[in-house]
């Protein structure tokens, strides 16, 4: 671990929390003179301590270490908060609904920014029964290729997994869909709300009478 809780990160807790020394030290069963040390850097909490001190300031013991508190909304579950890691070494994929602190072979990861597609990227949509099938026309070389796709509602969210040789396609249920993300090795992130990439039409599709027809047919 290169990473400890410090006592100017347990200060900082304490005091915005609006709580004593003697306060903490009551929650986590020490004395306050030792709240003290901790906060002078004359001692540190026994790792044994971490969970009870991250339960006190109603946060996670990575934050703790980290210092770094993750403000969001995340209790709220809403996949329409998603974020995407992807690794740059081994080219893993991770999901998270919210803010998140993800490492991956030691290097800790930033959340990937969607851009619009453009003409190199461009998704086309087609409703097939119950289902949205998802395409690219782009190259799936293992130098250079998409590695998924996924697709969001409110309250679930999609992903396929894509390999260099393989097809550059997917098919998701419709269910509620409001976003298709897919992930270029090279090019990064992008999005595209799904009615206006049916068929590859943007300007012929009314967004929201078209997002009813699609959600009520799904029902």
């Amino acid at each position: 671990m290169n990473q400890y809780v410090t006592g100017t990160v347990i200060k900082e807790l304490r005091e915005k929390n609006n709580m004593t020394q003697l306060q903490l030290a009551e929650k986590l069963g020490v004395s306050d003179k030792c709240i003290s040390k901790w906060e002078r850097f004359r001692g540190m909490p026994d790792i044994t301590l971490l969970e009870p001190i991250a339960k006190a300031f109603k946060i996670s013991v990575t934050e703790l270490i980290s210092g770094n508190t993750i403000q969001n909304a995340n209790v709220s579950a809403n996949m329409l908060r998603s974020k995407f890691y992807v690794c740059p070494i081994c080219g893993n994929a991770i999901h998270s609904m919210g803010e998140a602190e993800i490492h991956c072979h030691g290097i800790q990861l930033v959340p990937l920014e969607a851009e619009p597609t453009d003409e190199s990227h461009r998704i086309l949509i087609k409703r097939v029964e119950d289902e949205y099938y998802v395409r690219i026309d782009h190259s799936m070389t293992k130098e250079h290729y998409i590695s998924f796709m996924a697709a969001t509602s409110s309250n679930d969210m999609q992903m396929a997994k894509l390999y260099p040789e393989g097809r550059a396609e997917a098919r998701f249920k419709i269910r509620g869909v409001r976003r298709i993300f897919l992930y270029c090795n090279r090019d990064g992130l992008f999005s595209i709300d799904p009615v206006k990439g049916i068929d590859g039409k943007e300007s012929e599709h009314d967004d929201l009478q078209e997002r009813r027809e699609l959600e009520k047919g799904s029902r």
